[in-house]
């Protein structure tokens, strides 16, 4: 499959590696594939990300913030405050007890601190983007795996971290791949 993704697309996955090391992951999520978007210049997600307003900033600001412990999704936080579990309460109460940053201090964190070398594996919903960016471009009847289809991958349902800030944002599925059909469309004609 990786020999159908365009330069940009595997430097993107490639990227994504990268992205993940900088904020301290231990696998490569739909999030870090995000961000990784945003370092290969041109792309038509970029065309599209911009169209809809999802700015750089605003998806390395929801890095940094699964990156420090906020890494439940906003349904599982949700499903927990349903069981009268408020995580900010746990957190605050873990540094009152523990100082701040306790969290961070576990043991999985004391091993990432000193940095992480060697490839690093791509996480559950990471896969399952790029599985549906195939798909993504077999339903547009494309020969290739492109940018634009790695965002339309993640904007289906259970892709994870990107999945769920993008639609948080009011990105949705068919929208965007209406847009990307339409920019595609006047690359041909110009």
């Amino acid at each position: 499959m990786f020999e159908r993704f365009t330069t940009k697309a595997r430097d993107t996955v490639i990227g994504a590696q990268e992205v993940a090391r900088r904020f301290d992951a231990d696998a490569i999520g739909s999030e870090h594939l995000l961000a990784a978007l945003y370092d290969q210049r041109g792309n038509l997600a970029l065309t599209v990300l911009d169209a809809l307003s999802v700015p750089r900033a605003e998806v390395e600001a929801e890095l940094e913030r699964i990156r420090t412990g906020g890494v439940a999704t906003p349904s599982d936080a949700e499903a927990l405050a349903t069981l009268g579990i408020d995580l900010d309460e746990v957190r605050r109460q873990v540094e009152e007890a523990f100082g701040p940053g306790a969290l961070d201090r576990t043991r999985s964190g004391l091993g990432r601190r000193w940095g992480r070398r060697g490839h690093l594996p791509f996480g559950k919903d990471a896969k399952k983007v790029l599985a549906l960016a195939l798909r993504e471009a077999v339903l547009l009847k494309h020969n290739y795996i492109g940018c634009e289809h790695i965002l339309l991958g993640m904007l289906h349902e259970g892709t994870g971290a990107a999945g769920v800030f993008l639609r948080s944002r009011g990105v949705r599925q068919d929208a965007t791949r209406i847009i990307v059909e339409e920019l595609l469309k006047r690359r041909r004609a110009g």
